[in-house]
């Protein structure tokens, strides 16, 4: 299945696994899952570094090409028709 990782879960999923519902983790460990972060998501996890509301072990430019790197994440592309249909998606993990 394809999932796209919004900034808290894969920040989490990084700095803070302890945070991370039982569920989550499932379906992020499961190898047959591909998983999709967005251009928003480092946008926004360089403005909460800017902010100070997340700490960063490097610079952040480094930290998120390292972490893109060691990251099973690949890039999504955002489009308009692309953000209209996530809307249409159901984001309750817990039906599935």
């Amino acid at each position: 299945m394809k999932y796209l990782l919004d900034t808290h879960i894969w920040l989490w999923s990084l700095l803070e696994p302890d945070r991370l519902d039982e569920k989550i983790v499932q379906v992020l460990e499961d190898k047959s899952n591909e998983f999709f972060i967005s251009p928003i998501t480092v946008w926004e996890t360089l403005i909460l570094s800017e902010k100070r509301k997340i700490e960063l072990s490097l610079s952040p430019n480094e930290w998120i090409d390292e972490s893109l790197r060691r990251s099973p994440v690949k890039e999504a592309k955002l489009s308009h028709t692309i953000a209209i249909k996530s809307v249409e998606i159901d984001t309750n993990i817990e039906k599935s």
